[in-house]
């Protein structure tokens, strides 16, 4: 099988030549500026994926599940940080990670978690709020040296600190996310050194999203960057203008299956199973709908986004709403559709149909799934 019309839709398209495109600019940045940069595989969700970026040599990666520490750790990925703040429930599956040779990190913002690691022979990152985003401790809060007792009490290391800007996927520019990038590596590298004063090692200073990596310009006393919606892009990055679209590695094809002539839509067979729900263009200066429609090479069609999804059926529509202004699209026909958010949508399917540089496709990538 080499040709999309041979591919049983919805199926989920990953061009390989984008995909290594986007991984050579974002890593030669990074590489420019000094830090090391930590692929975050929570997007690709593949081996075959990692092992095109990394080559032969398995790389520093993060995971957002243990599930991924294990599979990634199973195949010679050994340097791994595990994002999400440690539920007491998971540290007897995280120190048996660490217990096989994996040098697993994890990370904690709280006393009550920071107790529940007595015993556990962990590596741990204490996660910063860099930006009123969502979990972590401001820098200069008392309960950061609190957390660090706690460990050190308990026999964990403290290794350092984390932090994720992710308020800069809502700047409204590109100085504004520069700001923003600079802010993460002030809060991050800040912590740190009261880590330090205090007698705690805290030798990594980790900071990343794709906004800020992208943008940041001055990464001094950082030591790593993470980052992983980069390798395929999405509508929210382009909305952000990290990207454009044309940078979008990855896409849904479906297949015209219906019409409602006088509402002006076509009817696909991607729906939000398909697509996933997310709507993260809607806080945006261009709502993208579900996704922005492509012809089958990968073209976007003007003016047509999946206007709405039900479970199975995408509706695709011209953004105006003038059911005039729907070009013809005859059952049978199929269309590319970009993704909202590449990780929801990847989710959302079991691999990759890999297109080579001739639009064909080459292999089959499988994805992880589960926790």
């Amino acid at each position: 099988m080499n040709m999309l019309r041979e591919l049983e839709t919805p199926a989920l398209l990953l061009d390989r030549a984008k995909l290594d495109a986007n991984w050579r600019r974002m890593s030669g940045h990074i590489a420019q500026l000094g830090p090391s940069l930590r692929l975050h595989v929570k997007t690709a969700k593949s081996l075959d994926a990692v092992r095109r970026l990394h080559g032969t040599r398995p790389g520093p990666i993060c995971v957002s599940t243990l599930k991924e520490a294990e599979v990634f750790g199973s195949h010679g990925y050994r340097d791994v940080l595990y994002t999400v703040a440690l539920a007491p429930n998971k540290v007897g599956r995280a120190a048996a990670l660490a217990a096989s040779g994996i040098r697993l990190k994890v990370v904690v913002d709280n006393v009550e978690l920071a107790k529940a690691l007595a015993g556990a022979p962990l590596d741990v990152l204490v996660e910063i709020d860099s930006d009123g985003h969502r979990a972590g401790l401001r820098p200069d809060d008392p309960r950061l040296l609190e957390v660090a007792r706690a460990l050190a009490g308990g026999g964990a290391t403290v290794a350092g600190v984390m932090t994720h800007a992710g308020a800069s996927y809502h700047c409204a520019s590109t100085e504004a996310i520069r700001a923003m990038a600079a802010q993460e590596r002030d809060a991050a590298v800040h912590a740190a050194q009261r880590l330090r004063d205090a007698g705690f090692p805290a030798p990594a200073v980790s900071v990343g999203s794709t906004p800020t990596a992208a943008f940041a310009d001055d990464l001094g006393g950082v030591t790593e960057v993470r980052a992983g919606v980069f390798v395929f892009f999405d509508l929210v990055m382009a909305g952000v203008g990290v990207c454009g679209t044309e940078d979008i590695a990855l896409s849904v094809l479906a297949t015209v299956i219906g019409h409602q002539e006088d509402k002006g839509w076509a009817l696909t067979d991607a729906g939000w199973m398909a697509l996933s729900r997310d709507r993260g263009t809607a806080r945006q200066a261009l709502d993208q709908g579900y996704g922005l429609v492509c012809d089958a090479a990968g073209n976007p069609i003007e003016g047509l986004i999946v206007a709405d999804a039900n479970q199975e059926h995408g509706i695709v529509a011209h953004r105006s709403g003038d059911p005039a202004r729907l070009p013809r699209l005859p059952v049978g026909t199929l269309l590319r559709i970009l993704p909202n958010h590449a990780c929801a949508t990847g989710a959302q399917h079991a691999r990759y149909q890999v297109l080579d540089e001739t639009g064909r496709v080459a292999a089959a990538w499988e994805r992880l799934s589960g926790w």
